[in-house]
């Protein structure tokens, strides 16, 4: 699910393990008898880069060995429902599919069983000008069930800022799915929701940014190929580490597949980039003052302002006068110390007492706990507007995250009874919600940037949007402002580029106003994003 510290600070670390090159299709048979994974240019090492065709033209002849031993194939299941919702102001009729496929290797040796629920609208004559969609969630573990609750065509029944109630639990239409616009795909993960390794086969060889991505990419091949949705515009929609999974699917989807995108959406998106400790302080910081003026915390005049006007100031301030003094260190003079306290207390509403006592670099576990302990209340990580309560107040990191504990039970509980009563998903299967995927391989962590501004640069119609909520202390929106500033896009495919801002969390999809903002800008971007 959401609760892995990776993504708490939007930062990866950057092993160096280079894999290598294929371009086989993955549902055929080819000479390797292993699985061929394909690296973007990027992540290769320098020799990869430089390999010559006749080398490349030669590695399936050296890998060639004894025939490899096939699992019994597991056996696909599907199920296909018809249904009606208003959505986006007109009734929609659609086809629900909720399936499984088997996904193979390279020479045709079964892997992996992979689930997902379709949804395609009825009645379309031309499926080559409808776009497609891809959603899925973060993690890494994490099943799918959360976009799909939020985003599907029924969604689950919160309050209107976004709060779980007790049972008994409903769904109704969800009149800002974006099924209006596109078609959707939620896909569950290798390991996750009903998604598993085929018999046999060692789950680690799935844990990992690259490999992750590669699996995926075979599983969006073949659904195209099978629903002959190739001419269609396509699109990838991840939440969470969902987006480091897209911004390296954007390049491998092309290397392996030749499969290129129309848009990309990034919601509450991981910082691509392996930071340092006083980048994140300075990252952080303006979720910090968004939250504290959402709390009617701060100062007066920083109070009036609205949280667009409040956001701002404290970028300036995070990566001005807050980074010089990070800068400097231990240089600091007792007189900029001064300054930078006072003012560090000023935009996080926490005591110049407690600042100095952090030497100027606040801790997200820390901050959850600190910043309403005189009302003995904790704050939410995946959304900041929630408040909780711990045993005591005297700790100092926080027994649970209030927000996720508000609507997991609804969530959880609304998918198992609609994807059984509504969709006919007959199954004994465990729903895996949260997989337990250690060690995940941070391979190429550092250049998954890099692999989405070469995706960006030679799929020159690709664009990328990215949703950020002010109140998402899981992947902190200025993290990503910051990567998107320094991967060196080029003018011409900057202006693909662009962001949503919402008053809300990691799910904006939650809060009744900010739903009803985000079907307006995804819809906006999609019918933007590809020529009818």
């Amino acid at each position: 699910m959401r609760r892995d510290p990776c993504v708490l600070i939007g930062i990866c670390v950057l092993f160096a393990a280079p894999a290598a090159m294929s371009q086989s299709d993955p549902q055929r048979p080819a000479e390797s008898p292993s699985q061929q994974m394909t690296v973007p240019p990027a992540q290769q090492a320098p020799q990869q880069r430089q390999r010559t065709p006749e080398q490349a033209a030669s590695q399936p002849e050296a890998a060639q060995g004894k025939a490899a031993q096939h699992p019994p194939v597991a056996e696909e299941k599907s199920s296909l429902t018809h249904h009606s919702a208003r959505i986006g102001g007109q009734e929609i009729k659609y086809i629900a599919t909720a399936a499984t496929y088997n996904i193979k290797a390279d020479d045709g040796t079964p892997k992996a069983t992979m689930f997902y629920v379709a949804y395609t609208k009825d009645g379309v004559s031309d499926m080559a000008m409808r776009p497609i969609s891809f959603v899925y969630n973060g993690g890494p573990g994490s099943a799918s069930l959360f976009t799909h609750m939020g985003m599907g065509p029924k969604r689950v029944v919160l309050t209107p800022d976004g709060h779980g109630m007790p049972a008994p639990y409903t769904v109704v239409d969800n009149e800002d799915s974006f099924l209006d616009t596109t078609d959707l795909v939620f896909i569950d993960a290798i390991s996750t929701g009903f998604s598993r390794p085929a018999p046999g086969e060692a789950p680690s060889q799935f844990h990992g940014i690259i490999a992750d991505a590669n699996w995926f990419a075979d599983f969006i091949y073949q659904y195209i190929t099978r629903n002959e949705r190739w001419a269609s515009p396509k699109f990838l929609i991840g939440e969470s580490y969902g987006t480091t999974r897209s911004a390296e699917l954007a390049g491998v989807l092309q290397e392996r597949h030749q499969i290129y995108l129309s848009g990309i959406a990034l919601l509450s998106s991981v910082a691509f980039s392996n930071w340092g400790a006083d980048n994140r302080s300075e990252f952080f910081l303006p979720t910090y003052t968004t939250t504290a003026w959402y709390h009617h915390l701060l100062p007066s005049d920083l109070q009036n302002l609205t949280v667009e006007q409040v956001a701002q100031q404290a970028r300036e301030f995070a990566h001005g006068e807050y980074a010089a003094a990070l800068e400097k260190g231990d240089a600091l003079s007792a007189a900029e110390q001064q300054k930078v306290v006072a003012d560090v207390a000023r935009f996080t509403a926490l005591t110049p007492k407690y600042i100095e006592e952090t030497n100027l670099r606040i801790n997200p576990s820390r901050w959850f706990k600190e910043l309403e302990r005189d009302k003995r209340r904790t704050i939410g990580r995946l959304d900041s507007r929630f408040e909780g309560m711990d045993a005591d107040a005297a700790g100092e990191r926080v027994e649970y995250d209030p927000s996720e504990a508000s609507y997991e039970g609804a969530f959880v509980a609304t998918f198992h009874d609609y994807v059984r009563r509504e969709l006919k998903w007959d199954s004994d299967a465990y729903y895996t919600v949260t997989a337990n995927v250690r060690p995940w391989d941070q391979t190429g962590n550092t250049e998954v940037a890099e692999v989405l501004r070469a995706a960006m640069t030679q799929q020159s119609y690709l664009k990328v949007l990215v949703l950020c909520g002010y109140y998402d202390v899981a992947t902190p929106f200025n993290g990503i402002e910051n990567t998107f500033a320094h991967m060196n896009i080029e003018p011409p495919v900057r202006k693909n580029v662009s962001f949503a801002y919402y008053q809300a969390g990691h799910m904006m999809y939650i809060d009744e106003k900010e739903h009803h903002k985000l079907h307006r800008d995804v819809d906006e971007f999609i019918n933007t994003g590809y020529t009818r």
